[in-house]
């Protein structure tokens, strides 16, 4: 029988009745868009993390793109991106017609280099580009190294996106994500580690007028009236269902943030001699949306957990600088070569809080024998 790389039925049996009472709640009161839990989620998903506001969306990447809008990012500014991340942190910029610029990421936390950063902001100016924001991406969950790229924005007076798609939950120095920068955006597609039973988004943020100008951006930029529209905005909003959905996982996500932190440190103490493990930068904590480890036997291990039920997956073969619909791009002096480097060496594991042990140590087995 195969085991499931992130098992969402076992979550699902853990949550009970709850769930379908709050799904049916949502079908009796029949406010599907922007109904009353859509509300009740941001307020819970602010008190959680410790932001003032907090945007709800349709999508991670709507998210992104909301928060770019409200800066007024246009043709001609550079946002610094990391090469290796999902698409969607490059592809928000370029949708405004801005130029994502590559940065490379460091190799033990797979997170943005701030020296590489430092070198592209020179860079961008030399290519007459505007900079204007950056995109640190807290890759796998654990957040970038934000002590290091928020002196350099404040340095190039730049703006700070933290793009935690992967990481809400997480902390850096006691302070949870969704405080660092000018403002922070999250996604709950169903694999994150909170996520909906659809798309969804979020951005957090303390100022209280990019706030008011997100909320207006994601209704089509509406203003006082809705059907006075008094800028250029999306229909970014978050359906009832969706947040429902969230209200409920968030009530377990405390415990589910513990239980991957357990799944975690087996897999370092299984496999630390056997494949490089990812490792955390002092003061932080991840969610470990990925267990990613690096091996120069990616296809062995692959086809050896292949033959053994174990799923696995690779987070990301191809670096976005190389991807075709992005060459055409600039890249930090020097390239990025440790994105390069692993994106030909990475492969994650199943990890998700319903884990158990004994499955677990099937998995750490398969691959610790692979690379014995």
């Amino acid at each position: 029988m195969s085991i499931p790389f992130i098992d969402l039925n076992a979550q699902r049996k853990r949550l009970g009745g709850g769930m379908e009472e709050a799904i049916l709640k949502v079908a009796r009161h029949g406010h599907y868009i922007m109904g009353p839990e859509v509300a009740e989620l941001e307020t819970a998903l602010a008190t959680f993390c410790g932001a003032r506001h907090c945007i709800s969306c349709s999508s991670g990447t709507d998210a992104l793109a909301l928060a770019l809008m409200a800066w007024g990012i246009r043709p001609g500014d550079a946002v610094f991106v990391p090469a290796f991340t999902f698409v969607a942190t490059a592809e928000v910029v370029a949708w405004l017609g801005a130029t994502p610029v590559f940065v490379d990421v460091l190799e033990d936390s797979y997170n943005m280099d701030p020296a590489s950063l430092e070198d592209a902001i020179g860079s961008a100016s030399e290519m007459d580009l505007t900079p204007r924001a950056i995109i640190p991406v807290d890759l796998f969950g654990q957040p970038a190294d934000y002590r290091s790229i928020l002196p350099i924005a404040a340095n190039h007076n730049l703006k700070v996106l933290a793009d935690a798609a992967q990481s809400f939950g997480a902390s850096l120095d006691g302070r949870y994500v969704g405080t660092f920068g000018d403002a922070t955006s999250t996604s709950f597609f169903p694999a994150k580690p909170l996520g909906c039973y659809g798309d969804g988004g979020a951005v957090f943020t303390d100022d209280d007028e990019l706030a008011a100008l997100l909320r207006s951006l994601r209704v089509h930029g509406k203003g006082s009236d809705k059907y006075d529209n008094v800028r250029i905005g999306m229909n970014g909003r978050m359906d009832t269902l969706q947040a429902a959905v969230l209200i409920e996982k968030l009530k377990i996500f405390p415990e589910e943030i513990e239980a991957r932190k357990r799944v975690a440190e087996r897999y370092y103490r299984g496999l630390n001699n056997h494949v490089q493990v990812p490792r955390l930068i002092e003061g932080a904590t991840s969610v470990w949306a990925q267990y990613t480890v690096r091996t120069e036997n990616r296809s062995a291990v692959q086809s050896a957990c292949k033959s053994a039920g174990v799923p696995t997956a690779v987070y990301y073969p191809i670096p976005l600088s190389r991807q075709t619909g992005y060459q055409s791009f600039p890249t930090a002096p020097g390239g990025v070569p440790r994105s390069e480097r692993l994106a030909a060496d990475v492969i994650s594991l199943p990890m998700h809080p319903y884990l158990e042990e004994s499955v677990q140590d099937q998995i750490v087995q398969v691959v610790a024998s692979t690379c014995a």
